[in-house]
């Protein structure tokens, strides 16, 4: 009873690490593209660039929480 919000916080934390990742090889791919586009598309920039905006939200969220991927 008393273990179980540990629990579920510990089962959060992994998920926003796994998120993270997968938001970073996300920006790592769109990034490259755009990077090998003699003109990107303004769709394309836009998408980018919501990428790494949430990418950085779930980074100050990770920090906010006091995790890493250490831990």
């Amino acid at each position: 009873m008393f273990g179980r919000g540990k629990k579920v916080r510990k089962e959060m934390d992994q998920q926003l690490l796994t998120d993270i990742r997968k938001m970073k090889k996300e920006w790592e791919v769109l990034n490259s593209i755009m990077e090998q586009s003699i003109e990107p598309s303004d769709e394309g920039l836009q998408d980018l660039a919501l990428v790494k905006a949430k990418y950085f939200y779930l980074l100050r969220e990770a920090r906010v929480r006091g995790i890493n991927a250490l831990s």
